[in-house]
């Protein structure tokens, strides 16, 4: 934990509120990951997550909320996937632990494809950014993103970002439906 609040304090050229975001994401993940494992925050590794990689998709994320600044974020409910996931504890239920603390009072379900649909780092940004779940609000879009994830599973494995202002309000509001597997910074950005 202490190696990524220094990368991101001290390598990471970026705002302050980007830096700031980027760490209470990671903030989130330590929590899930110091509870499941019995530990305090601070003796947390991110073994599961390559550290670099994982600063760079979040602090990505980050970059383009604060490039956005939306009033609200809109997410659906979290489609987990199902099944089981070998991780470095061996082979776990779908979802994994620390994807399911992180998840507490977000709505979620377990969908038909029999893998891991979301990782505690797409957990992490969901929950931190979301102002609310459900559906997509009635909205007048501007802007559409698409990121694609690489596992081939006969449906679209993306992740579909919506720019927009409702109707009810003149405000922005921003549609996550994810679905992040193994993405890489560079895809993340695109």
């Amino acid at each position: 934990v202490e190696d990524i609040k220094k990368i991101v304090r001290e390598q990471l050229n970026a705002s302050d509120k980007v830096k700031e975001d980027t760490l209470n994401v990671f903030s989130l993940i330590a929590e899930a990951e110091s509870s499941v494992h019995g530990k305090p925050v601070e003796e947390i590794h991110f073994h599961e997550v390559g550290t670099m990689d994982a600063i760079a998709d979040v602090s990505a994320v980050a970059l383009l909320m604060e490039e956005i600044a939306p009033e609200q974020v809109v997410s659906s409910p979290v489609n987990t996937g199902r099944g089981t996931v070998k991780c470095a504890h061996g082979v776990l239920p779908v979802p994994a632990p620390a994807t399911a603390y992180i998840l507490k009072g977000v709505p979620m379900y377990q969908g038909e494809i029999k893998s891991e649909l979301c990782t505690p780092t797409g957990a992490a940004l969901i929950k931190y950014y979301s102002t609310s779940f459900g559906n997509m609000p009635v909205m007048q879009t501007q802007a559409i993103g698409y990121g694609m994830g690489k596992k081939n599973f006969g449906t679209a494995n993306c992740l579909r970002a919506l720019l927009g202002e409702t109707q009810s309000t003149t405000g922005s509001v921003s549609e996550l439906c994810c679905n992040i597997d193994d993405m890489t910074a560079e895809a993340i950005g695109f």
